[in-house]
């Protein structure tokens, strides 16, 4: 199937401001491209593309004064499959994990795991190792927090979102991904687009959506703790530690937002052949 997909945000900046944008899909994604995949300015901005640590795409602007539109709009082609459901995954013992894995085991600036653990041991060292616990953490997540776009917060951790047991997409997959790091299962942040392709249409706008990978028996998989269901048509953009590797834009000075419009819709073969544009609002 094919899923358009795109954005139409804009910053305002009372002056030059620099910027780092992470607003490119997954360079694993790269090879789905239908149509070509590029960040668009209104203005005339100089970009440039560096992969960070992590191997996402990052963007490096300097905003000028005023309002600084930001355009992108592609097919890209997907499975249609639904998330992988692995019910015999093993956890791997940690002197087995590579190198690189190792990161994700450790507490980071949203994934408070030194308040979580004795939790986190509590209620999931009877459950058996593996893809089981993990499905328990995501079952757990889903029911002790409330989802909703007005609870939206950007600095609360993990530990805090299971206090207060309201938030949004981020803070269901901060508190999985803790709770998954402290049962020594290595955990990941993912951000990316997450349309309404094979569920009811959701009436509230379209975002970027965050959801969680776990490493079992040697290679990555995606659960959902916010949905709690496997899903189809994910198109990661980014993958890190928690929020804070993967914002969306990080500036350097004010830099308020000033629009934001997200687009992933499935096209059909008859819309195929033209990419709509994304309609503007001042």
């Amino acid at each position: 199937m094919q899923i358009r997909a795109g954005y139409d945000i804009a910053f305002q900046c009372f002056q030059e401001t620099p910027m780092i944008l992470m607003l490119s899909i997954h360079p694993s994604r790269a090879k789905d491209l239908q149509t070509p995949h590029r960040i668009t300015f209104a203005q005339d901005v100089q970009a440039r593309d560096y992969l960070d640590m992590f191997g996402n795409t990052c963007t490096r602007i300097i905003a000028p004064p005023g309002v600084i539109e930001i355009h992108n709009q592609f097919l890209i082609s997907d499975s249609g499959l639904a998330d992988a459901v692995v019910s015999h995954a093993h956890q791997t013992p940690i002197a087995q994990l590579p190198d690189d894995v190792l990161v994700y085991l450790l507490g980071s600036r949203y994934c408070d795991t030194q308040k979580l653990s004795e939790l986190a041991w509590s209620m999931f060292g009877d459950v058996p190792a593996g893809w089981q616990r993990v499905q328990a953490i995501a079952d757990y997540t889903h029911e002790r927090i409330e989802f909703g776009y007005h609870h939206a917060r950007n600095d609360r951790t993990a530990w805090e979102g299971h206090e207060e047991r309201i938030g949004v997409c981020r803070d269901f997959a901060h508190l999985a991904v803790t709770l998954c790091r402290c049962m020594n299962i290595p955990a990941r942040y993912c951000t990316g687009y997450l349309g309404d392709i094979g569920v009811p249409i959701d009436p509230a706008p379209m975002d970027f959506s965050a959801w969680f990978e776990v490493f079992l028996d040697g290679q990555w998989y995606t659960l959902d703790a916010r949905h709690n269901h496997p899903r189809i048509g994910r198109i990661v953009m980014a993958r890190g530690r928690d929020a804070a590797d993967v914002a969306i834009s990080t500036a350097f000075g004010p830099a308020p937002l000033a629009r934001f419009k997200v687009i992933t819709d499935e096209i059909t073969d008859e819309d195929a052949p033209a990419v709509a544009p994304i309609s503007m609002v001042a």
